[in-house]
């Protein structure tokens, strides 16, 4: 288990006070610039591993940002409190970003980051629970991350923990039926303290997600199991928040996210190639240099 970093973890608090005190505008400029810098460091990760999901990553960045930095109930230095929220990464294979986002909060030092699915590291291609301070569980197989957290929200219940529950999955695996049966059951035990995040960037893996199995009405499907639902635009922090601080009522929340698969680099925008492909040392300098202006 790697070390927790007390430097890292004094600058995440900081910028969780900074966010506190920043007005509404200052605190979607912050968590969009630490976004930024994501995903300058999962470019990094990616092109020295030869391998990775820079798709993804770069679209889900935003939200796992915003969760970490403004949101989650967390402390890096004693990961285990019992009364920390959780959060679980359904769409396990876009560990770089959430792996960039427990290293900026302190989780382990960011030097680890450049180990990245190198032979011996403990920062595999999917999050591996046990390895790294801050991972819930182990995901990588689709389908799996919403019946677990609707596990640990009944868990939690049941211990009268005052704790909430966050998954994130990506669009392509709401054709995995097992989502749909955790999405039954989640709504039959009124579980208001789950709220699961679905990455809608439309695509998975060789195609559009309507082409090779539709999902819309989404927001329909959710509603008919008995979910409250909101649909937001993914890169745009406040309303990510809106979203969750409203209160709760006696439903599980299902917060559809629109997003841009590749956000943030011209040319991987919406494109179904850059699933899984690993940018040239031309086009990695390319995308570092949209990333910086």
């Amino acid at each position: 288990m790697l070390p927790y970093s007390p430097s890292q973890v004094s600058e995440w608090f900081g910028f969780r006070e900074a966010a506190r005190a920043a007005s509404p505008s200052e605190l979607e400029r912050l968590i969009l610039n630490q976004s930024r810098v994501a995903r300058l460091e999962i470019l990094s990760m990616i092109q020295s591993a030869g391998m990775g999901h820079v798709g993804g990553d770069f679209s889900v960045i935003d939200i796992l940002t915003t969760l970490y930095f403004a949101e989650l109930s967390l402390d890096p230095a004693n990961p285990l409190k019992p009364e920390r929220d959780r959060f679980i990464l359904s769409k396990g294979h876009c560990a770089a970003a959430l792996y960039v986002t427990l290293a900026y909060c302190g989780y382990f030092n960011p030097q680890e980051l450049s180990t990245f699915m190198q032979p011996l590291s403990l920062l595999n291609g999917h999050p591996s629970k046990g390895k790294i301070s801050g991972i819930e569980t182990s995901t990588g197989p689709l389908g799996h991350g919403l019946p677990i957290a609707v596990g640990v929200a009944t868990g939690a219940r049941i211990q009268k923990l005052k704790l909430r529950t966050f998954v994130v999955l990506g669009d392509g695996e709401l054709q995995e039926g097992t989502n749909w049966e955790a999405a039954m059951t989640a709504s039959q035990y009124e579980l208001s303290n789950l709220t699961a995040i679905i990455d809608r960037n439309r695509l998975q893996q060789g195609a559009g997600t309507e082409e090779t199995n539709g999902l819309d009405p989404l927001d329909k499907k959710f509603e008919s199991f008995g979910w409250e639902v909101f649909i937001i635009d993914g890169h745009k922090p406040l309303e990510l928040l809106r979203a969750i601080r409203k209160s709760p009522g006696n439903k599980p929340r299902c917060i559809i996210a629109n997003t841009v698969k590749g956000k943030g680099v011209s040319f991987m925008e919406n494109r179904a190639e850059w699933h899984h492909k690993v940018p040239s040392v031309e086009q990695n300098s390319a995308a570092r240099a949209e990333l910086s202006l």
